[in-house]
């Protein structure tokens, strides 16, 4: 049972570091990215968990489930490409 629980937390680390290394620095959230990793890397298991509650970029925090602007209906009377064709 013990070695199931270390290798699910260094699964974790390293999942956290690859991810955070992968993420465009723009979309890093309260810390540089450098930081990150260098939290990750000290302390691997804490260090991932904060990356996931509180680094990692959210994903659609809106309603609709694509990225914005897409997938999104508008109706024909709010439609400027519309109206402009009448």
């Amino acid at each position: 049972m013990r070695i199931w629980l270390t290798l699910f937390f260094l699964a974790i680390t390293f999942y956290a570091f690859f991810d955070c290394a992968r993420t465009p620095q723009e979309e890093v959230q309260k810390a540089p990215k450098w930081a990150w990793l260098l939290l990750i890397f000290l302390f691997s298991s804490l260090g991932a968990i904060l990356w996931f509650a509180l680094g990692r970029p959210r994903k659609n925090p809106g309603f609709g489930g694509g990225s914005q602007g897409r997938g999104k209906i508008i109706p024909p009377d709010d439609n400027p490409d519309f109206l402009r064709n009448l």
